[in-house]
């Protein structure tokens, strides 16, 4: 299998076994699914700015970035899966299109390259730190959130042609995650003091839709080897199943997330402006 180097494993199920017809539809359609998902998030962040106070609308409009780079890597991912296999009518399945560019999951790390430290910015824009600094919460927030990208980014390279390297650069890369994780964790710690049970409560919701959200994608990206190096997924149906958590992860982290800091900021903008009528 060594003739394709460092291609993702996608392409050497699709170079040796093939896909069905039922395999390929659904990764199709679980890939352009992603891309449209990200476009009606960008109409309702556009809709909805107006509903919140203008200290709060920045994160709407990260929220607005984020779905634009969503939308557009995703939707050249999409075309680059139909152009990387075509059907072979002798075999009845899809197979490595001959000459055609391969399938990457690179165009993913791209998005999250800009997408996730927006992502973790945006809620600095709607919470309110009590002991921390904002700069230098934003500052390891970048930092962690761009080493974690790169470093599985390299390391998905490897995942079929060294898996030493593979699990080497994943388990750096996962370091950085959980620095993520801590850093949320403090933020919506902090974030809830001094605020209505009500928004508190919705705080409580973005901690879980982030954490659930975020651990789907090291399962995505080990997808290959679940069950050891002759992973029981090492075949069309891990493909599928990849391409699948990787979508539900992005609407969740990126659309959920986003819709769930909104939710906030109107209640916070709420709050706010009956305190103001109390005082008048």
């Amino acid at each position: 299998m060594q003739q394709l180097g460092n291609a993702n494993f996608e392409n050497y199920i699709g170079a040796t076994e093939g896909f069905s017809e039922m395999a390929y539809q659904m990764t199709s359609h679980v890939l352009t699914l992603g891309y449209a998902v990200m476009l009606a998030g960008l109409l309702y962040f556009v809709l909805t700015i107006k509903n919140v106070d203008k200290k709060f609308q920045m994160s709407n409009i990260l929220s607005g970035v984020v779905m634009v780079s969503a939308f557009l890597l995703l939707y050249v991912q999409a075309g680059n899966w139909t152009d990387s296999f075509t059907f072979d009518m002798d075999r009845g399945k899809y197979f490595l299109s001959p000459g055609a560019d391969l399938f990457n999951n690179g165009y993913r790390y791209l998005n999250w390259l800009i997408d996730v430290p927006m992502l973790l910015f945006q809620i600095l824009f709607v919470v309110k730190l009590t002991t921390s600094k904002v700069s230098t919460v934003r500052n390891w927030f970048w930092f962690s959130g761009a080493m974690m990208i790169i470093t599985g980014y390299i390391g998905q390279y490897y995942e079929v042609s060294n898996p030493t390297l593979f699990f080497i650069w994943g388990a750096v890369s996962t370091v950085f995650f959980f620095h993520i994780l801590y850093l949320m964790h403090k933020v919506i710690k902090q974030g809830k003091e001094g605020i209505p049970p009500k928004a508190q409560k919705i705080l409580g919701h973005i901690w879980t839709i982030f954490l659930v959200s975020w651990f789907l994608y090291p399962g995505a990206y080990l997808m290959p080897y679940l069950g050891g190096f002759d992973g029981f997924l090492f075949n069309e149906s891990g493909v599928v199943g990849r391409q699948i958590t990787y979508t539900i992860a992005d609407v969740s982290s990126k659309v959920i997330y986003g819709v769930l800091l909104g939710h906030l900021a109107v209640t916070l903008s709420r709050h706010h402006a009956h305190n103001t009528e109390t005082v008048d």
